[in-house]
């Protein structure tokens, strides 16, 4: 899909300042290194900014205080944010695309299900007994949404999503590819040499604004509900077990695990393969590193790192000391033959 617009007309969409010919026509969006004539781009990381001076792209988006060090060709589009501008104007052409609409003859539907207006259901895709699914919503094929689920407004399902009984998803969701939703808890109580299955009877709830990468599970509560609250947003080949809370804006990279019971709190970041621990609390606004071990409760406004995660200055610092190790070995091993010898003496 080719769109035209004018650097002045885009500059309105992002109330942006410009700096240079406003009557340039855009037909395309690009990276700056990658730039071609016609195209748009943004410069946010310092690291970039010198493919401003050769970038072949027609404009380009920059902070509001950026100014060049030598003569430039290019347009100037100025904000304050260049990163969220440019997410924006990618939100607006992704929207203005045409939406698929319609159900396919293929798709197997309960006569108890509720399907609202507009709604697009793709080929071989299951909709089980009572399953409510309101107006704007697309499931794509391929899906499952099992009985007596509720998707909410304007939600997307891609390709091969499972939805599991009596879950809740919000309006304006995104679920991406092969995710699952609902599937049973790990719950099992040891019987001597074998294990008995706990049956999990919650359900998962997912609030408005929520999206939920590919490949990315779910699990149904035991009791109550594994509730992810509004405008979180999970990556792909993530693991969220029974009964986890996952509070209002957090977000969380590829491949974290959640343990069970585990509370998140609100605006939380979790970094690519972070584990969390069962039972344990994650206050609000608290920012977790990559490949973190988290085996305690962590308190409001903290940032931790390391296995297990402590705070960020103190695992800095062993870093820094365990660098040191190989060099301090042999110091102390230098000590312990000085020490020998002068015993012999």
């Amino acid at each position: 899909m080719i769109m035209k617009f004018t650097v002045a007309q885009i500059a309105e969409l992002i109330d942006a300042e410009i700096v240079g010919n406003k009557e340039t026509i855009l037909i395309g969006v690009c990276k700056i290194e990658e730039g071609k004539e016609g195209e748009l781009t943004f410069l946010a990381n310092p690291k970039y900014t010198h493919y401003i001076y050769n970038t072949k792209a027609s404009a380009v988006i920059v902070k509001n205080d950026f100014e060049p060090e030598k003569p430039l060709q290019i347009t100037l589009i100025k904000v304050p944010d260049p990163y969220l501008a440019f997410a924006k104007l990618l939100d607006f052409y992704q929207k203005m695309k045409p939406r698929k609409q319609g159900i396919s003859p293929k798709a197997s539907i309960a006569s108890s299900a509720q399907i609202g207006n507009e709604v697009y259901i793709g080929d071989f895709v299951y909709i089980g007994e009572n399953v409510v699914i309101e107006d704007n919503t697309q499931v794509y094929p391929h899906g499952c949404i099992e009985d007596g689920t509720y998707i909410g407004k304007n939600s997307i399902l891609y390709y091969g999503v499972k939805v599991y009984e009596n879950c809740r998803i919000g309006n304006e969701r995104i679920l991406h590819a092969g995710c699952v939703i609902g599937a049973d808890g790990f719950g099992f109580a040891p019987a001597g040499e074998t294990y008995i299955k706990i049956p999990q009877i919650g359900n998962v709830i997912l609030e408005d604004q929520v999206e939920i990468g590919a490949n990315t599970c779910i699990d149904r509560a035991t009791l109550g509900s594994t509730i992810i609250r509004k405008n979180v947003k999970l990556d792909n080949l993530i693991q969220v077990a029974h009964n986890v809370e996952i509070g209002e804006g957090s977000a969380c990279a590829s491949q974290v695990g959640i343990s069970g019971s585990t509370k998140i709190g609100k605006q939380c970041i979790l970094a690519g393969q972070v584990g969390v621990a069962g039972h344990i609390s994650i206050g609000d606004h608290v920012t977790i590193g990559a490949q973190s071990g988290v085996s305690n409760s962590v308190a409001d406004k903290q940032t931790v790192l390391g296995s297990p995660a402590i705070p960020f200055m103190d695992e800095k610092k062993l870093i820094i000391y365990r660098k040191k190790l190989p060099e301090l070995y042999k110091q102390v091993a230098q000590i312990e033959n000085v020490l020998k010898t002068n015993e012999k003496k």
